[in-house]
């Protein structure tokens, strides 16, 4: 394969994997049940850590 027939694989098949994955994260996001995970994990960065044993 060329360059040029590479190039225009990615600008057809590339587009529809990157909707298709695009779509698929948001439907996982916006699915039943998903509040509490989204909560959950909104909440890590203020975890409080152990201090590591210094």
């Amino acid at each position: 394969m060329d360059y040029e027939a590479l190039r225009q694989l990615a600008d057809s098949w590339g587009l529809v994997y990157l909707f298709l994955a695009f779509v698929t994260v948001v439907a996982f996001n916006f699915r039943p049940g998903s509040k509490e995970t989204a909560d959950e994990l909104s909440k890590i960065p203020f975890r409080e850590d152990e201090p590591h044993g210094n």
